[in-house]
């Protein structure tokens, strides 16, 4: 379907009383511009344009981030001046050249919208039985949205605004205009010039259109949205809450439908790109953020928060944040752990209680129990590494690396001062500052010799 999906993004959202574009405000951790440009790219749109204006390059920024390898470019165009939506489509389609096939005219602050419902949307155009066709929807509560009045033949009469609505009309006309458009895009960009700006606002409003393409002969229909909440919008914090917690139960009824448990759906917040896999446990208090990757009975949480982590089978991940690492088969983390990028944990290996990891690759069968802070280091496998032990891998200037050998055990209360290796099998004993290489098999020491006075403190206790 050679369809083209115009996103509009330039507004300023002053509702939401932020310094940041509301497009920027962030769903389950996805900004909502994210949101409407990955349903409108699995609905097989062929070309995205995104009009942006205030906070333009913020908006930018995110869509350079997400989309840079995207199979299907993202485009931006810029409305200097935000004079209306049809002011906005307008500026895209004088931009880009687009004069066919079918558009869809889709507002940013729409994040809940569904792939299908675009595409069959824009389907609704494709088939050539309308001109031009509105996104409509029939809320429980339509209070605040303009009315479609249909003729006996389905076609649009006329929108009418919530402002403009007679008691009567407000009461049986169920039909509400979600803000969307989809339009022939050769009679769009034939037509869109003849849009006005004779209203209070002086601006040119897109909804316009529906009046003009009648008046040219043409057929302009709806298409319903089964599921009303695709038509929901964004403009205030407590309506960004609103639709988080309806994202929040979608996502995890698709996961709950493919295998996945939640001791409590309704706290847990799972990213849309993320995945888990079937027989896995999501406890309460748990996040996951980006695009992480979790297989197979699994134990999440509670209280974990997983950004763009990658996570084997069998693996128990409680009470940890862990950002950008990768953990294999059957890896134990926390409670109260916290792993940082590069990370990667080896099968059947173990950060403990309040344990923090930094860019290292602890080994298959290796442990870090408890209260200890290994950084730029690479461990062998089957090393213990007591409580309270550091590799100080920072002189100030540069960062340095440790290695640790096969089967080393570690004692507890030790420094590695880096650059250090501990060889394969070696034993370091606790409370020692290690900062020569220690051969493998080999024991290193560094102790100051204990002294004991006999009666000192009986004797400044009598003092005293």
């Amino acid at each position: 379907m050679d369809a083209t999906a115009i996103v509009l993004a330039a507004g300023e959202g002053t509702r939401m009383k932020s310094k940041h574009a509301k497009l920027s405000h962030a769903i389950l951790g996805k900004p909502m511009i994210n949101w409407v440009v990955d349903a409108a790219i699995e609905a097989a749109c062929e070309r995205i344009v995104v009009v942006v204006g205030c906070h333009a390059d913020e908006v930018r920024a995110l869509l350079a981030d997400a989309y840079a390898d995207s199979p299907i470019p993202v485009e931006t165009v810029e409305q200097a001046e935000q004079l209306g939506t049809g002011h906005a489509v307008r500026i895209a389609l004088e931009a880009t050249g687009i004069n066919k096939g079918p558009v869809v005219v889709l507002n940013g602050d729409l994040p809940l919208i569904q792939p299908e419902t675009i595409r069959r949307f824009a389907s609704s155009i494709a088939e050539g039985d309308v001109a031009g066709s509105v996104l409509t929807m029939t809320p429980p509560d339509p209070f605040g949205y303009g009315r479609i009045q249909l003729d006996a033949e389905g076609s649009i009469v006329r929108i009418i605004e919530q402002k403009d609505c007679t008691p009567e009309q407000a009461e049986c006309l169920l039909e509400c205009n979600a803000g969307c458009y989809a339009f022939d895009g050769a009679l769009l960009a034939g037509h869109i010039g003849q849009i006005r700006s004779e209203n209070a606002q002086s601006e040119y409003y897109l909804p316009d259109m529906v009046e003009i393409l009648k008046a040219a002969g043409e057929r302009v229909g709806i298409y319903h949205c089964d599921d009303y909440r695709d038509g929901l919008g964004v403009n205030t914090r407590a309506q960004l809450a609103e639709l988080t917690a309806i994202a929040r139960d979608r996502v995890n009824a698709r996961l709950m439908a493919e295998g996945v448990t939640f001791i409590d759906p309704a706290q847990a917040w799972i990213s849309p790109d993320a995945q888990i896999g079937r027989d896995t446990v999501v406890w309460p208090q748990t996040h996951l953020i980006g695009r992480a990757q979790v297989g197979e009975d699994c134990q999440l949480g509670p209280n974990a928060r997983l950004t763009n982590v990658r996570a084997g089978n069998g693996c128990v991940i409680d009470e940890t944040v862990a950002i950008d690492v990768a953990l294999e088969d059957d890896v134990t983390c926390g409670p109260r752990a916290y792993l940082r990028p590069g990370t990667h944990m080896l099968t059947g290996s173990k950060a403990g209680t309040h344990v923090e990891i930094k860019k290292s690759t602890i080994g298959e069968g290796s442990k870090v129990p408890h209260l200890s802070y290994i950084g730029d280091t690479t461990m062998g496998a089957g090393v213990n590494v007591g409580a309270g032990s550091i590799t100080c891998n920072y002189d100030g200037a540069r960062k340095h690396a440790t290695v640790i050998g096969d089967g080393a055990f570690i004692g507890s209360d030790t420094m590695m001062v880096a650059p250090v290796r501990i060889g394969a099998g070696a034993l370091v004993g606790a409370s020692s500052c290690i900062t020569k290489d220690v051969p493998d098999g080999a024991l290193a020491l560094e102790r100051s010799e204990q002294r004991i006075i006999e009666g000192y403190a009986d004797a400044k206790r009598a003092k005293e």
